[in-house]
């Protein structure tokens, strides 16, 4: 960022640059996985957080969606009228795994040639600690119109269940857009991937491993249904094909369990097949659903066993254009912090941006620190300069949406 394009910025360069990333440390110090057998959740980081806000002189209400599991929201309101913008992020990460995958300590928060490494890092307690940092500045800056909603919320790694807390509150209905802080790179994430999660269970008989003929056995019902699944997601990818930012369709077996592995001599009398559905717009979760239901009755019946197909969860394709004020506002404040065009890119996953967009009609676009492919591998990083970055975007974007100043296209430069 040039000297002449930080002067010209009208809360970017209020941005605590050390505390923000001090914040972001302390955050991944905290191993905030949901895991009650080694005692750990998202309440410590919650505490912190709250704290933070408290500290600025913030209102942050605490709400527990489950035991041990609390939602942070604070609402900072500009003074003058206006409407409401809210910054999203998660607080918990997942598991580290192995730490002999590592390099460094998984929970350490250390800074080594300018990343900052630990589980969570990227996903995204950067992102958290950017929001709240950008929200500060933005309110440093003087009156502005609006408001603007910084919620730090939980499971998002599970069943997205703060989110959809979140989305029942009356102030889920006043909210106007939202930036969601995940790691994407440079990207503008103004769409993201539908998924579908299927639970699918074929009953038989139970019977001697030797005598076949006195049993029914589901798994290779199962196995047709898996080659099935493969020609269905063939058509699919075919029509409605592939997606600019999104790629393709995939319908992704992913658990398989006879519940048998150790009696290699029985027949299951059940087995039980998990598949995971990602979907681009144009793909008829409902038809997708109805259609695996009546491949998996077809084969059924051949095999005298019968299907189950529950859906487990349904979160649609979360969709909002780029010419939408909130996108024109991250691309308008991208341009003038980083002096480059806007990329706009897709989520391959699923966001809390899902659940706000399915549940409340809330537009959002997905843009934070760090790499794109990041999350969940050993030695996860973000980079402390795209930490201090990302947090002067945020600024500058929130005050061009709660203003109105977003510019008439998004792929302009300021």
């Amino acid at each position: 960022m040039t000297s002449d394009t930080h002067a010209s910025l009208r809360a970017g360069h209020l941005v605590d640059e050390q505390a923000v990333v001090s914040l972001t440390q302390d955050l991944v110090r905290i191993p905030s996985t949901w895991d009650t057998a080694q005692g750990r959740s998202e309440q410590p980081v919650a505490e912190l957080v709250a704290q933070v806000m408290r500290g600025f002189g913030w209102r942050p209400e605490v709400t527990e969606v489950v035991p041990g599991r609390p939602n942070v929201v604070a609402v900072v309101d500009g003074g003058l009228p206006g409407p409401t913008l809210m910054f999203e992020g998660h607080t918990d990460v997942v598991t580290e795994g192995s730490p002999e995958e590592w390099t460094v300590d998984p929970f350490g928060g250390d800074i080594v040639d300018g990343r900052l490494y630990g589980r969570g890092s990227a996903d995204m307690k950067a992102g958290v600690a950017a929001m709240i940092h950008a929200t500060r500045a933005v309110e440093l800056a003087g009156p502005f119109p609006g408001r603007i909603v910084v919620a730090a919320l939980v499971d998002e790694e599970g069943q997205m269940l703060g989110a959809k807390h979140f989305t029942t509150t009356a102030l889920a209905r006043e909210v106007d857009a939202a930036i969601i802080c995940e790691p994407e790179a440079e990207e503008i994430c103004a769409v993201a991937k539908g998924a579908v999660r299927l639970l699918v269970t074929c009953t038989g008989k139970m019977a001697h491993g030797a005598m076949p003929q006195h049993g029914r056995n589901p798994v290779p019902a199962v196995a047709e249904l898996v080659a099935a699944l493969g020609r269905f997601q063939k058509e699919l990818q075919a029509d409605p094909g592939e997606h600019e930012h999104l790629g393709l369709t995939f319908l992704t077996p992913t658990v398989l369990d006879a519940g048998s592995a150790d009696q290699l001599n029985v027949i299951p009398g059940r087995a039980v097949l998990g598949v995971d559905c990602r979907t681009v717009p144009g793909v008829d979760h409902a038809a997708l659903a109805a259609r695996v239901r009546s491949d998996a009755d077809a084969i059924g019946a051949r095999h005298g066993v019968s299907f189950a197909v529950e859906v487990v969860d349904d979160r649609p394709c979360a969709v909002t254009p780029e010419d939408h004020p909130i996108s024109l506002a991250v691309a308008r404040a991208h341009s003038a912090v980083t002096g480059t065009a806007p990329v706009f890119g897709g989520v391959p996953g699923a966001t809390d941006g899902t659940i706000l967009w399915r549940d409340s009609g809330i537009p959002n676009v997905v843009y934070g620190p760090g790499p794109k492919w990041i999350a969940h591998q050993p030695d996860e990083y973000v980079e402390v300069d795209d930490i201090v970055r990302k947090t002067r975007v945020y600024a500058e974007a929130a005050l061009a949406f709660l203003t109105g100043a977003t510019g008439a296209r998004a792929g302009e430069a300021s």
